[in-house]
């Protein structure tokens, strides 16, 4: 099954303008979009990369030689379609902040420490049952200059793709009773307020490791009423 998204409720999906979100100032397109025909290698190459996904890939903590710093967490969940469907054998894939609140990018130049031992990316295929599981490091927040003492909440950013390269949707995960959440204008660029709620996971006690880890789950839903936010 390919990976799509076909909301029916507007209010989902934020928009391309949201001038409270500096940057779509001057990214937002101004005319109407073009559709751009598809090819052969568009509908049918694999999108996994250039190398298989390997045993530690969905494990961000044992990617490099140390462990590294900060608040082991699971975070699980399922990829599902408008009628709770699980979506198989779809690449999910997540980049995050490090406990401090840093990206491993040459941007970030945000005056708090990088860890040698975290990279910040992994990527996982769901199983039969729709299921994905990472093993990572809960982030910190962090200032992005978008307006006076502006902080984003702590988030994971999910990619999940398809079977074709022009099947791509692009997400962020939230953690529960984040107080950074009415200040935040990505996070408020989604107009339906329950819509926001769904991108927000919730602490599960089942799956927590004793003395290892916390966990936190997570469903995906592509379509429907009850779809997941994606970024457009």
């Amino acid at each position: 099954m390919a990976v799509t998204k076909e909301t029916i409720d507007d209010g989902i999906d934020p928009p391309y303008f949201h001038p409270a979100y500096a940057s779509t100032v001057y990214r937002a397109p101004r005319r109407p979009l073009i559709t751009i025909p598809e090819s052969a290698s568009e509908l049918t190459e694999p999108v996994y990369g250039h190398e298989p996904v390997g045993e530690l890939d969905n494990d961000l903590t044992r990617q490099h030689a140390g462990e590294p710093q900060g608040q082991r967490i699971f975070v699980s969940g399922r990829v599902l379609d408008s009628d709770g469907r699980p979506v198989p054998n779809t690449l999910v894939e997540i980049w995050q902040a490090n406990a401090a609140g840093r990206y491993v990018h040459e941007i970030d130049d945000h005056p708090a420490p990088l860890d040698p031992n975290f990279t910040g990316a992994g990527r996982c295929l769901t199983d039969s049952e729709g299921r994905y599981r990472f093993v990572t490091i809960r982030p910190g927040a962090y200032p992005w200059r978008n307006h006076h003492n502006a902080w984003r909440p702590a988030h994971i950013h999910f990619s999940l793709f398809g079977t074709g390269f022009s099947n791509r949707l692009i997400t962020q995960m939230y953690f529960p009773d984040d107080p950074l959440f009415p200040f935040d204008p990505i996070f408020n660029s989604i107009p339906d307020p329950e819509a926001r709620k769904r991108l927000i996971s919730s602490f599960d006690l089942d799956t927590t490791e004793p003395e290892w880890a916390l966990s936190f789950k997570w469903d995906i839903v592509l379509r429907g009423r009850g779809a997941t936010p994606m970024e457009d």
